[in-house]
């Protein structure tokens, strides 16, 4: 008597599969907006930063990651040598390039 009991208890067999798929949208329409807000602009971000370590050539003012100005006077696959000052060169990843800068920013007075 105790087993009918479970079976009476279970869910009827094909009912309620529409409830069950709506309650998984929530958690899809927050897929959704999280993809727009924070992935999609990331990778976009990204390619910019690739297309641009790509296209760097020499004499090219760039900033580093951690902050140094400096002209590229070497390149290499993954190497680039910075002049930072007169006669001080420094070699850096490729990949701690964060940007060409304008060559009047590193202009001393």
């Amino acid at each position: 008597m105790g087993i009918d009991l479970v079976y009476a208890m279970g869910q009827q067999p094909g009912g309620n599969q529409g409830s069950s798929m709506l309650s998984f949208l929530p958690i899809i329409l927050i897929f959704v907006v999280f993809y727009f807000l924070l992935i999609r602009p990331q990778q976009k971000r990204a390619k910019e930063h690739r297309a641009l370590l790509s296209n760097l050539k020499v004499g090219d003012q760039v900033l580093t990651s951690g902050g140094i100005y400096g002209r590229i006077t070497g390149l290499r696959d993954d190497v680039i040598t910075l002049e930072i000052s007169d006669k001080v060169r420094v070699k850096v990843n490729r990949g701690h390039i964060a940007g060409v800068v304008k060559s009047d920013v590193m202009k001393t007075d």
